[in-house]
C-alpha cells in the first residue's frame, strides 16, 4: 500500500534527510520526499500496520532534523 502525507520542512536537504530516515524504517519498503510540493510518499511492506510504521517514520525522521513535521 502507498499513502501521500503532507510535510512541513525548511529545507531540500533536510527533505533529503527526512527520505532517507523513512527508507531506514521498518516496515517501509519505499519512500520519496518532494520539496516543492511539500508531500511524503511512503509505500508500506505488506501487512504492516500503518499507523504504527508512521510513528517510526515521524520518530526517525525527527531524529536527523528535528524541527520537521509530518502531519498523520
Amino acid at each position: 500500500m502507498k499513502k501521500t502525507y503532507k510535510i512541513e520542512v525548511d529545507c531540500a536537504n533536510c527533505a533529503n534527510k527526512m527520505e532517507d530516515a523513512a527508507k531506514r524504517t521498518e516496515g517501509v519498503k519505499n519512500a520519496t520526499v518532494n520539496f516543492m510540493t511539500l508531500k511524503m510518499s511512503v509505500e508500506f511492506e505488506d501487512g504492516q500496520d500503518i499507523k504504527a510504521v508512521m510513528q517510526k517514520v515521524r520518530t526517525n525522521c525527527k531524529k536527523v532534523e528535528d524541527d520537521c513535521e509530518i502531519f498523520i
